[in-house]
Parts: structure tokens; sequence; C-alpha cells
């Protein structure tokens, strides 16, 4: 098991965003959180990054309780997130906005090394390496905002709505990069709106209304649930 929610609550004052969610997340796995804007799904991602602290139950990974670390110590774990809303550095290059990605490492061959896998995953990131992050389109922020991520070489990534407001076409070349990096030893945690998306590239999913999960099961199970049909298929 490489990461466990037992019995999370996370306040917004007093606010309950998360009432009381329990989920697994097994080493090499895809697994997905869907559900209308405003579940908690995004909570729970800043929650088990340490940006959030639950005022109610523990936090696993790989084994150990990780409940009350910092967030930048969780980096060091080997947890990463990448937020909703890409939230890049536009004044700072391409390069330099990959580099801050690794702030934690000091393995600087291996850094390099993963910086060139990165311009093999996304291509127009070598090509505008020094050209400011936020004179970027949409989609390559996306890219930016994954890669910088990857710079820290997580064994956990915590991806938040990756496809939201982008063109369908780069939609589907962020997802074969994300399917990628899966392959390659990388396990998924996706937080994602478009329930069809999220199903169709995940192993399993949970689903998560006001603060709780409702639903769980493999993601083909899930594609067939009448309810989540219904409720997030358009059906």
């Amino acid at each position: 098991m490489m990461l466990k929610l037992n019995d999370i609550h996370t306040y917004y004052g007093n606010i309950r965003a998360v009432r009381g969610i329990s989920i697994e997340v097994n080493a090499g796995e895809k697994v997905c959180m869907i559900g209308a804007n405003g579940a908690g799904k995004s909570t729970t991602l800043m929650t088990i990054s340490g940006v959030n602290a639950p005022v109610e139950g523990s936090i696993e990974f790989e084994g150990e309780d990780i409940t009350t670390t910092s967030a930048e110590q969780r980096v060091t774990f080997g947890i990463s997130q990448v937020p909703e809303g890409r939230l890049i550095f536009p004044d700072m290059t391409v390069l330099e906005n990959l580099e801050l990605g690794a702030y934690i490492r000091k393995d600087t061959a291996e850094m390099k090394s993963d910086l060139e896998k990165i311009f093999g995953y996304f291509p127009v990131l070598a090509e505008r390496r020094r050209q400011r992050g936020g004179s970027l389109s949409g989609g390559e922020q996306q890219m930016l905002a994954i890669g910088r991520s990857l710079m820290s070489n997580p064994r956990l990534l915590l991806l938040d709505e990756p496809s939201l407001g982008l063109a369908p076409l780069i939609v589907k070349q962020i997802f074969e990069i994300i399917e990628q990096i899966n392959e390659e030893g990388t396990t998924i945690l996706l937080v994602e709106q478009n329930a069809q998306l999220a199903l169709n590239v995940t192993d399993r999913g949970y689903v998560m209304e006001t603060g709780e999960i409702t639903i769980d099961g493999t993601s083909s199970d899930l594609l067939a649930d009448e309810r989540v049909r219904q409720a997030y298929l358009g059906e």
C-alpha cells in the first residue's frame, strides 16, 4: 500500500470540506476521484500534499504516518502535486520553473537527466525553455506544471483537473503522457471533472459527493454503474 487515508476530516473555517473519507492507492496504480465541483476533491489532494491539515484522521505513505509532516517534507518523501489552474511562475522562464521543481534535490547529474526526459515528454517546452512561463498557451502551461512536479522525482503524482480549460487535442496529448509516466513507474492519483476521461485512463475510482466517498470500485465497474452514468456521464 503506497497511500492510505483513514477517516480524514478537513475544514475551511467552519465549513466541513472533507467528511471522514478513507481511500487507498497501491504502488503503480492510476486512481481517480470524480465528482461535482465543490465536492471536496481538490481539498483531498491538498490534504495529502500537506497544504491543508486534517482536523481528524490520519494519512499513511508507504507505511509511515505523515499526518503532521510539512508539505515540504512530503515532497522529499516522494509526493508531488500538479495544482488546479497550473500556478506556474509567469515571470520566470520555462527552464527556471522546471529547475524550481527540483529545489529539494542535490543529485545534479540525475536532475539533468530528468530535465531531458521532461523535454522528451513535452518537446515544446524544450523549444521554449528561455521563454517566460506566462507567455505560454494554456496547454503549454499545463505541460510545464506537470514537468515542474516531475522534477522532484515523485513516486506519487497528484494531478488536479489537468484537462481544465484545454482543447480536446491538447487534453489527449497530456493524458497520453500521464499514462506513459505511470507506465514508467510513477503512481497517479487524479482529480478530474471529466468523469468519462478519468475512468477511461485509470484502474480504480472514487466518487465524491459533498465531502464524502459515496461509490468506489474499478473504473470499468464505475463506467457501467447506472448512478455514475446518470450523474456524471450525461446519460
